[in-house]
């Protein structure tokens, strides 16, 4: 019932809250570390009433990244939500949520007015279980059963329907997990018209429609049904679930609506010594690590290589971090035959006696992502505890002392969650690598004309497409650091900018010597008179930064723009915790700041016939507008 892998509950976690609600400053990363323990629900109950007070006093909790959830049920949320909002904390959201009356989850859906549809919501959670759908269906009838699983996922995509039309929102929907009575025994699961039967039906259903999924039937299964289930409970308070599962509960929600802020992390940093092998590779050497097939001990760690390895070929980027000589430590990937992870699968490889938080700091600059991206992986609590010290935005998951729970640890600790997953994901783990390699050259090329000269760089512009659309929202939703005005689209709103002629829109490619880096940017500029174009939205991957790719964008923009008669371009600049990266953006490509906002924001206008922009030398691809140009 508790999270194995996050750290137990001090014993003064009250005198802490208290702390907290005292102190003055850093009281985000503060809450954020406090939520990061094996809450019970009691205490998730109290951080939460932190929070709201917090709230009210106009306290502010940066970093955490406001999201507003809208909560449409068929049971009792009541116990649900506190920890909801307590555990989102934990994942870096400053979560409000606001719920529909018991029961009424059409009426909600459906009506402009609702309280959920009119609060403007970030995601609306769908959070029904099976009893709220027609399932009824005679055993042994196909007829009776096809039409309750039509009825059920029709039933769905009027909710998902009415949520898009009146909350313009991203939609969440639960799969149910069954209840454990059966019928038939065995049977159930292939009989049609049986309960068992007819709700896997709609789970499948609801899987190959697409949109964002809640594995509830999954969790449910994993935990069992009759522990997940609870009549009592039930019967008494209309609970969906037992109650000792809502912080497993609440942590799963939590991580979907991180993962739809862009918070899911996207490299993992392996310790070497007793977590990928048995033993001490400097004093046991090759023969006497344990990492063989057949022996227990060497199997464990084998599954955590393994599981490395398919986090790598979704697009995770594997990094290594050892406290070791480096010829030593890189003996295993040359020399041994049981080692599944090999040299090429790791973007970086830092073995030196240096401690594991300045390691880490280096891997991070090398491949161009933030400190929160990362995760370590390592058995020892001392070099767990000093990295969760020193670079608190790391994820470190607790390990037992059994290493055949290493691996099963790590992927139920989510922290790779995804709520999309496209062909450029499958990449993703090389295109860092490559990076990596790109960092180094620029390190070995001097002056950056020669380096950006070597790369031999391949820019390829397309207006918004539906081939596109998944990734440009993926973006759009996921890049914090480069991003000017860090609006949040779905996948509804960026067909609707595709279609729309007052809008010019752009996915930007990027392919060098090194290999291609995919979809690097994303452009958005609304037309707001007949001589303006106001950027919306305009994005870039931290990837290729310090390579002019900017100025490049902007060119294409000023292009067209003066192509139908646009004179002038503006832009605002609103800041963030995460995007100070780019204040300077606008006033780097020969912007003039135009006024300031009390929150900080600016803005900036650029008249195109003064424009003078120089980008680095490439080549120029235009996709759906005109031919090659060379520049």
């Amino acid at each position: 019932m508790n999270l194995p892998w996050l750290r137990k509950t001090p014993g003064d976690f009250s005198e802490q809250c208290k702390k907290l609600a005292a102190a003055g400053s850093n009281l985000g990363a503060s809450m954020q570390a406090l939520a990061s323990y094996d809450l019970d629900e009691n205490q998730l109950y109290r951080l939460t009433k932190l929070i709201k007070k917090l709230g009210k006093d106009g306290a502010s909790l940066t970093p955490l990244a406001p999201f507003r959830l809208g909560i449409l049920s068929n049971s009792t949320f009541d116990l649900i939500e506190p920890a909801l909002i307590a555990t989102a904390a934990r994942h870096g959201i400053l979560l409000e949520c606001i719920r529909s009356d018991y029961g009424q989850v059409m009426q909600e859906a459906l009506s402009p007015a609702s309280a959920v549809n009119a609060s403007n919501p970030d995601a609306v959670l769908v959070a029904i279980d099976y009893r709220a759908f027609p399932l009824q269906a005679r055993a042994g009838s196909k007829d009776d059963a096809d039409r309750a699983v039509e009825s059920s996922l029709a039933y769905l995509e009027s909710l998902r329907s009415g949520i898009a039309a009146n909350a313009k929102a991203a939609c969440i929907l639960q799969t149910l997990a069954p209840p454990p009575e059966r019928l038939f025994g065995s049977l159930d699961c292939s009989l049609p018209g049986t309960l068992q039967n007819v709700i896997a039906r709609v789970n499948a259903g609801m899987a190959s429609n697409g949109g964002i999924l809640l594995d509830v039937a999954g969790l449910a299964s994993n935990v069992g049904l009759n522990n997940w289930h609870s009549p009592q409970q039930w019967n008494l308070a209309k609970l969906p679930f037992a109650s000792a599962y809502v912080p497993l509960y609440a942590d799963h929600v939590a991580r979907v609506i991180a993962a739809l802020r862009g918070k899911s992390r996207k490299c993992l940093v392996l310790d070497l010594d007793n977590t990928l092998w048995g033993g001490v590779i400097g004093d046991d050497g090759l023969d006497g690590i344990k990492l063989a097939q057949g022996d227990a001990t060497g199997e464990a760690y084998l599954a955590v290589q393994q599981l490395a390895l398919d986090l790598r070929s979704r697009g995770v980027v594997l990094a290594v971090s050892s406290k070791n000589n480096d010829d030593v430590a890189r003996l295993p990937f040359r020399s041994h035959p049981e080692m599944l992870l090999r040299e090429e699968h790791i973007a970086v490889f830092q073995a030196n006696w240096n401690d594991k938080a300045t390691n880490i700091k280096a891997i991070a600059a090398e491949l161009s992502l933030g400190i929160d991206s990362m995760v370590l992986l390592d058995d020892n609590p001392v070099e767990r505890d000093l990295v969760r010290q020193f670079l608190p935005q790391v994820a470190v998951p607790e390990l037992s002392d059994d290493p055949a729970l290493y691996a099963r640890t790590l992927a139920a600790a989510g922290y790779f969650e995804s709520v999309a997953f496209s062909e450029e994901d499958l990449k993703r783990a090389g295109f860092y690598q490559d990076n990596a390699r790109r960092v180094s050259l620029q390190k070995q090329a001097g002056d950056l004309d020669t380096y950006l000269a070597s790369l031999n760089m391949e820019i390829t512009f397309q207006p918004f497409d539906a081939t596109g659309r998944a990734r440009i929202a993926q973006l759009i939703n996921k890049s914090n650091q480069f991003n000017l005005t860090t609006r949040r689209y779905t996948e509804a709103e960026v067909a609707l900018a595709e279609a729309d002629p007052a809008c010019f829109t752009l996915q930007v490619r990027l392919v060098d010597s090194f290999g291609d880096n995919g979809m690097i940017s994303v452009v958005i500029c609304r037309q707001t008179d007949a001589a303006t174009w106001e950027f919306d939205t305009w994005l870039m991957s931290c990837r290729v930064l310090g390579r002019r790719v900017q100025n490049a964008v902007l060119r294409q923009v000023l292009e067209h723009a003066e192509s139908r008669g646009i004179t002038r371009l503006v832009g605002v600049y609103r800041p963030t915790e995460k995007n100070k990266l780019v204040e300077d953006h606008y006033a780097s490509l020969g912007f003039s700041e135009t006024g300031r906002d009390p929150d900080g924001s600016t803005h900036w206008e650029l008249i195109v016939k003064d424009a003078k922009v120089q980008a680095a030398p490439m080549l120029v691809r235009q996709i759906g507008f005109d031919a090659v140009v060379e520049a």
